[in-house]
């Protein structure tokens, strides 16, 4: 059975900005408005982002740090973390392993979300070249960086990080989802927190419409009624 009740600290990485309100906003508001404390960690700033633009890289990743804060607190999301890798460029790096293991050890949730590293043929915007290298990085500092003293060394000796446990891997936009959560409540909400990335979207209704349809089909695929929207994961025991 998934740990979801007994979750009480969870930390959503993903690569860009807006990547976390596409793909588990609604989720993270419903697990917000239970008391669970959430932490957003994006890799990248989004600084190759944004067709149209009169600024360059730096302008548009100050607009998008503030876009994402911004969206996460739609969702009750105060803790939001930048590790700055450049757009477009982010590699599964023994570096970006532990950086990530740090914030891991930081935060010390029980639950992480994370992009899937396995490339979706049927959805293959989800497995954008970022996406696939930050979940692959994102799942070895879950196991087994995170939890061994001898794995990057330097973040215990030198910071004080102790090895720390995570429980379960929530991956999304995965070829093989075999988890959904209702967020029919919060669905408004993550509508709310998309909206804010006005730098990358500028159709917000006809992206909601889109949504709403794909959300409503991962619900009926969830067995839940006719009505409600659900957002899918694949669930990985990793505790």
């Amino acid at each position: 059975m998934p740990i979801e009740g007994e979750v009480r600290r969870a930390l959503v990485v993903m690569a860009h900005p807006d990547d976390a309100d596409f793909s588990c906003a609604g989720t993270v508001a419903v697990w917000t408005d239970s008391g669970v404390a959430v932490t957003y960690l994006l890799v990248t700033d989004g600084d190759a982002g944004g067709d149209e633009r009169d600024g360059d890289g730096d302008d548009m990743a100050r607009v998008r740090r503030a876009e994402q804060r911004a969206a996460a607190a739609d969702v009750g999301v105060a803790d939001v973390r930048f590790l700055g890798r450049p757009d477009g460029r982010v590699v599964a790096s023994l570096e970006l392993r532990r950086d990530i293991t740090r914030v891991i050890r930081q935060v010390r949730p029980q639950l992480v979300v994370m992009p899937s590293p396995e490339r979706n043929w049927e959805r293959i915007a989800v497995s954008h070249p970022d996406h696939l290298a930050t979940g692959e990085a994102a799942l070895n500092a879950v196991y087994p960086d995170a939890r061994n003293p001898h794995a990057h060394p330097g973040l215990l000796a030198e910071e004080g990080l102790a090895p720390w446990t995570v429980r379960e891997v929530w991956l999304v936009g995965s070829p093989a989802p075999n988890h959904w959560t209702d967020v029919t409540a919060t669905l408004d909400r993550k509508f709310a927190a998309l909206a804010r990335h006005a730098s990358q979207i500028d159709d917000v209704p006809g992206l909601v419409r889109r949504l709403r349809t794909g959300l409503a089909a991962n619900a009926a695929r969830a067995g839940l009624p006719e009505g409600r929207s659900a957002e899918a994961f694949q669930r990985v025991v990793t505790g």
